[in-house]
Parts: structure tokens; C-alpha cells; sequence
């Protein structure tokens, strides 16, 4: 069986109903009204395009049929009707913001196979806009071609809109190729590509250093939007992270491509900040830091704002080469709760599933609801991470952050509540198979690991397990859990371990069954 998760006018995305890991067991052929479409078919997502508007298909599967209907489309616009070129040399900004200004509500805009070379494009609520395959939008490589987004704006009635930030602090930053604000029902989709151009301009170069007046740009980034869907596109070498929504909601990232080197700065491939419903499935992670990182914000934000980003969605993903696969934090100072983690694949990342905060953060981080279930690690570095003492930025190394006396709790307080890890396969272990550190004063609440296996690489790495002051380098350990009110194990094997299976130091309670 299979469902439908993406609709548009022209594009569906559908998802094998299974519980198997990104990957089918059995490749499989995909028929439309009769006609063998795709075949061989390997992976749990699929997409079909072409499609036409307002049309009814019938799509088979083994014996399973199923019938959609696309949306509705009021008005089909080509790109090169408006002036556009697709040459590679000529710049087609012009020409595809107006056709994307000129757009009737719920038209489509058409961009044909080619290579547009565009400054930033700014969405339009309403709209499609179709990159079809080899069709590619590629990014100025002059930053003194991209406008500057404000930190914020006023509105006129004395309040304040958040229009950009960076690293979970309001601040100016470029517009990013794709830039939506405050943008209602927009959709881009097809399998072309957005390739940001990074490695030719000098994005990557002291990017540690804000340049222009202006903090880098993203891939796509969307300030306070709704119900917008990005399907089937590669999004690549990007100045920053890949995608960022940020105070928005009904956010779909579906069958996508986040590719950028391994060495590329800050190139995280999803991050959203302070949203509430964000669906990442099938998604194709190989990026040059966190795969995907969820925020919230830093002291100032999620103290004002209180806003988490929560009721999100994480399944059928692959994510190879970043820093982690998950990351929540370390910008959380709003939040994090509902957080769903399923069926993803996990390749050659430094950490797995990982949670960084730390003192400073404030009483509104809060991370809590959170279930990774049915994932499969291979080569990951420490599979398991919670870190309480996360010391990047300029105040990480302070003594407020690293010491293990007990603190009082005041509204600096982090709290990190329950969390479960079920029906999960790490083979290729090297640093540790879970490092999990609460605080003295605010212990982690509840960690529980069910049908959990561990696997040792036969020369594992030497490596630190989390990202914190004066730990030492280790490689082989078990599960260490440190100021932790409550741990349960269920049926968790370690298979060859090089340390200590097992580590409990300040654990009010423990439960082991075999």
C-alpha cells in the first residue's frame, strides 16, 4: 500500500506504506492509467511529474491502486515568454520575478530545461513555480548583487515583524536565491536544480566574517510563511544552511536533494526555527554540517517569543557525511516538542541522533516528545548524544557552561525532558555508543532505549562524544548516562565494546530487561 504526501498541479509524491528504511525491500514498477511510468523503483518516496491540472490518475503498485487527483491550475506562464534566456550568461532575474509577479492566483510558472543565472527571486503567495529536469537556477556570484534583509521591521501598528537572522539572533543577513516572505500557499517543484553557486564566489571564504553589512544567504529561505511545499529539486552549494523557515508553519520539504561538499561551512541541510509543522520526507542529505538542525532561537529570541518549533515530521530520509543526522540546538531557547524521527537512514555522520543546549539558554528551553523509532546507522561516529554543556559561541567556554557544580534553577535554566529511541540498528560504532549529560541542578527526565544494537568497528576511531569543555578522547565505550532522573533498557545490545557497556553516575532510577 502507499499514500499520497505531496499534490500539486502538475506533481505527485507518494510514500510506500512499510516500515521498512528508506529503501524498499523489493524494487518495484509504478504504472499511471496503465502506463509503466517508473520502473524499478528502489526507494520507500516516489514523485511523478508532467501530470496535467484538475486530472484524475490511476496509480498501481503491485496489486495495490490508488486514485488521485491533481489541483487545480488557473494559468500557465513560461519564463522565456517573458524574456528569460536559460543561456548560463545572461542574467534572467528580470524576467523570472516578473513572471513571477505577473502570476494570477494559482497559476504556474514554467521554467524550461536551461541555465537561468538569477540574483535573488522573491515567492509569491498563490503560485507553482515548475523547474522541470535540467532546468537550472544558478546564483549570482557578486554579493554586492543580493539585497540585505533587515533583522526586523515595524509594522504600523507599533509591533515588530522578524524578517531575518542568523545563528538564532536577529540580524541582517543577504537574500537568499529563494526568498519567501510572509508567503501563503506556495509551491516549488520538479527536478531541476538550484545551484546557489558558492564554490564560485567567495561565500565559503572567512565565513566566520560578516561581509557587505550582511550575514551569508541561504539556500531557500521563508520568513514567516504558510503551507509551503517544496518537492522534488536539488538544492546545492549553498552559501549557509540549505533550507531555512523561520517563524513559519505547514512547511513540506518532499523527495528533495540537499548536496553540498563535505567541507563546505555551516551548509546544514534543514533547519527550522521556531515553525510548527514541518514534514521532511525522503529527503537526500550529503551536506558540510548538520544534516538537519531544529531551533528555536537564542536567549533573547525564545525568551520574547517562547515559540518552539514543534509537530514535525522526520521520515524516510537518508543523511550522509554531516556533523549529525538530527541535531536539536543548540539556538533552542523557545523550544522543541513533537518531534517524530522514523524509517531514515543514517551514513558516515559524526553523531546520529543529537541534542546540544546548555546553560543560558533560558526556562523556555524546553525539548520534550521526542521519538526516534526504526533507523539504521552505518559508520556514525557516537550514534546517541545529549550534551548539556554545548560550548560553541563566544560564551561556551565560560565556567557558567562547563562546571558540574549545582547551579540554582533561575529562567537561564535549560530542561530536556522524555525521550525514546526504538527499533534502532548502529553498526560500525567508533567514539561511543551514547553519551547522554544532563545538568546537576536540572537532570535529563527520562531516556529510554528499546530493541537497540550497537555494533563495534573492528578499528574504531578515536574521537570526543559531544561538544563540550574538558572532555577527553575515547573510542569503543558503551552508554554513559550522567544526571539522568530515569533510564529504562529494553532488550539493548552491545556487541563488543572496547570500554565499559555501561556507565551511570547521578541516575535516580534504572530498569534493564534482557
Amino acid at each position: 500500500m502507499f499514500h499520497v504526501v505531496f499534490k500539486s498541479s502538475r506533481s505527485l509524491t507518494l510514500e510506500l506504506i512499510n516500515q521498512d528504511i528508506y529503501y524498499a525491500k523489493e524494487p518495484f514498477d509504478v504504472y499511471v492509467n496503465g502506463a509503466l511510468v517508473l520502473k524499478q523503483h528502489t526507494k520507500n518516496v516516489f514523485s511523478l511529474y508532467g501530470l496535467l491540472p484538475k486530472t484524475c490518475y490511476e496509480i498501481k503498485v503491485n496489486d495495490f491502486t490508488l486514485k488521485v487527483e491533481t489541483e487545480f491550475e488557473s494559468v500557465y506562464l513560461n519564463v522565456l515568454d517573458f524574456g528569460a534566456k536559460g543561456d548560463g550568461i545572461t542574467d534572467d532575474t528580470m524576467a523570472i520575478q516578473s513572471a513571477i509577479l505577473a502570476c494570477p492566483k494559482d497559476g504556474l510558472i514554467h521554467i524550461p530545461k536551461g541555465i537561468y543565472y538569477v540574483k535573488p527571486l522573491f515567492l509569491k503567495s498563490y503560485t507553482t513555480i515548475e523547474l522541470v529536469k535540467d532546468a537550472t537556477l544558478l546564483g549570482h556570484i557578486d554579493r554586492n548583487q543580493y539585497p540585505i534583509l533587515p533583522a526586523r521591521v515595524k509594522r504600523h501598528d507599533g509591533s515588530m515583524l522578524e524578517l531575518s537572522s542568523w545563528e538564532g539572533v536577529p540580524a541582517p543577513t543577504f537574500a537568499s536565491t529563494i526568498t519567501g516572505i510572509e508567503v501563503l500557499h506556495a509551491k516549488i517543484i520538479g527536478e531541476g536544480i538550484i545551484d546557489e553557486n558558492a564554490q564560485n564566489s567567495d561565500w565559503w571564504v572567512n565565513h566566520k566574517v560578516q561581509r557587505g553589512g550582511a550575514w551569508r544567504p541561504k539556500g531557500v529561505f521563508l520568513s514567516n510563511c504558510s503551507s509551503i511545499g517544496l518537492q522534488g529539486i536539488t538544492i546545492t552549494n549553498t552559501p549557509s544552511w540549505n533550507l531555512h523557515p523561520y517563524f513559519s508553519d505547514h512547511i513540506d520539504f518532499i523527495d528533495l536533494k540537499l548536496i553540498s561538499p563535505k567541507d563546505s561551512p555551516n551548509t546544514d541541510g534543514c533547519d527550522p526555527e521556531s515553525c510548527d509543522v514541518v514534514n521532511v520526507i525522503g529527503v537526500d542529505f550529503s551536506v558540510g554540517d548538520d544534516c538537519i538542525a531544529i531551533k528555536s532561537g537564542k536567549y533573547e529570541m525564545g525568551m520574547t517569543y517562547r515559540r518552539p518549533t514543534s509537530r514535525m515530521t522526520v521520515r524516510n530520509c537518508i543523511m550522509a557525511y554531516g556533523h549529525g543526522a538530527v541535531v536539536l540546538g543548540s539556538e533552542m531557547s523557545g523550544g522543541i516538542k513533537d518531534l517524530s524521527v522514523s524509517q531514515c537512514y543514517f551514513k558516515q555522520t559524526d553523531r546520529g541522533l543529537r541534542i546540544k543546549t546548555r546553560r543560558g539558554r533560558g526556562e523556555s528551553a524546553i525539548i520534550d516528545g521526542i521519538t526516534f523509532e526504526n533507523i539504521y546507522m552505518e559508520d556514525v561516529l557516537t550514534p546517541l548524544v545529549m550534551n548539556m554543556y554545548y560550548y560553541c559561541d563566544d560564551d561556551g567556554k565560560t565556567e557558567y557552561v562547563w562546571s558540574k557544580e549545582k547551579y540554582p534553577i533561575d529562567q537561564r535554566t535549560p530542561y530536556l525532558g522524555s525521550f525514546k529511541f526504538k527499533d534502532i540498528v548502529c553498526n560500525n560504532v567508533h567514539v561511543a555508543a551514547g553519551f547522554f549529560y544532563g545538568l546537576p541542578e536540572q537532570p535529563i527526565q527520562s531516556i529510554e532505549l528499546e530493541n537497540v544494537v550497537f555494533n563495534y568497528a573492528k578499528n574504531p576511531q578515536k574521537g570526543i562524544p559531544a561538544m563540550m569543555s574538558f572532555l577527553d578522547p575515547m573510542s569503543g565505550e558503551g552508554l554513559q548516562f550522567r544526571y539522568v532522573n530515569k533510564v529504562t533498557l529494553k532488550h539493548v545490545k552491545l556487541e563488543n565494546p572496547l570500554g565499559k557497556p555501561l556507565i551511570l553516575e547521578h541516575v535516580l532510577e534504572f530498569k534493564e530487561e534482557n
